[in-house]
């Protein structure tokens, strides 16, 4: 089996309260005597999807997804200018699985995430490792400073000087030879809903350019929805300029502890936003890990061959673990 697996409904869902006023959507598919996996989207922002369903036989897998705070469908929702991030940081959203996972009474569970999704999955298994089974990864990051730096600091400018430029010119004169991060903050916390929309309408069309191979030259129709938008620009901008509240490289030193966790990270060849060398380092520390490169792909998971893979791992797991 290496198609998606047919669309699936929820057969539970609900709203957990996790302290700070949040309260974050969450939802179960699949078999509910099955293996348990939890999904854990990207952005920081994005919110969970069908497709990430998808990747899961139904049949073998009890599948639970949520939105991470103050995105998709979990409140209050980043795109509400009163809406204050400050408890939204990687400590949290780590306590969050945890309270979900208690929450659905579940023992021990596969972990798979992408993007954002994987440094998150990294800092959950090291600090719970008792309660990983399995861990899939893909687009694979890890909280590192030099990865930050690389996709929102001027890195990978170096190939795509043009949007770049764009990017920087959509600022107040004053702010282009400044840290782009932190400008692009304060504008999207601006009180005038008209800058705060420009601010994550620029933002977010820098954010569409790397994902996919060959690079894409518009907006990504997840974009076109300013509300959506402007939550997704608030909360990568949050993260990236506080480096995600971690030490830098403290998941590659810590990764003695997915010492007894069996792993597979899958990357395109041409990943721009998480270029193969960050996984590879990974790799290096953590022995049970495969690491599996797709030549023909960039970031974007939604890539035949990605997908491909991403469900060839979740077969293999899925009669293994708890």
């Amino acid at each position: 089996m290496t198609e998606l697996y047919p669309e699936i409904t929820p057969y539970a869902h609900g709203m957990l309260e996790v302290g700070d006023g949040n309260l974050l959507y969450w939802e179960t598919c699949g078999n509910p005597g099955g293996k348990p996996a939890l999904v854990l989207h990207g952005g920081p922002g994005s919110g969970c999807t069908k497709w990430h369903r998808r990747l899961f036989d139904p049949a073998a897998y009890r599948i639970v997804l949520f939105d991470q705070r103050n995105c998709g469908r979990s409140t209050p929702h980043a795109s509400a200018p009163d809406t204050d991030l400050a408890s939204n940081n990687t400590a949290n959203l780590i306590a969050d699985i945890e309270r979900l996972r208690q929450h659905l009474e579940i023992d021990r569970w596969l972990v798979l995430g992408g993007s954002w999704g994987s440094t998150l999955a990294l800092a959950y298994a090291e600090r719970h490792s008792d309660r990983v089974t399995e861990i899939i990864l893909f687009g694979v990051t890890t909280g590192r400073r030099r990865e930050f730096d690389w996709l929102f600091r001027g890195g990978v400018a170096i190939l795509f000087p043009e949007q770049w430029d764009r990017l920087r010119a959509a600022l107040p004169a004053a702010d282009r030879d400044g840290v782009i991060v932190e400008a692009y903050h304060r504008l999207l916390n601006h009180p005038d809903p008209a800058i705060r929309q420009q601010a994550a309408l620029a933002w977010c069309t820098w954010e569409s350019v790397t994902p996919a191979w060959p690079p894409a030259h518009e907006l990504s129709p997840r974009f076109r929805d300013p509300a959506y938008a402007l939550a997704f620009a608030r909360i990568v901008t949050h993260y990236v300029r506080h480096y995600a509240w971690l030490e830098d490289g403290s998941l590659i030193r810590g990764a003695g502890a997915l010492a007894g966790i069996t792993g597979i990270m899958v990357n395109g060849r041409f990943d721009l936003q998480a270029p193969i060398a960050w996984a590879w380092d990974l790799k290096r520390v953590w022995p049970r890990a495969q690491l599996v490169i797709i030549d023909d792909a960039g970031h974007d998971a939604s890539a035949a061959s990605i997908t491909q893979e991403l469900i060839r791992a979740t077969d293999q797991f899925a009669t293994g673990g708890a």
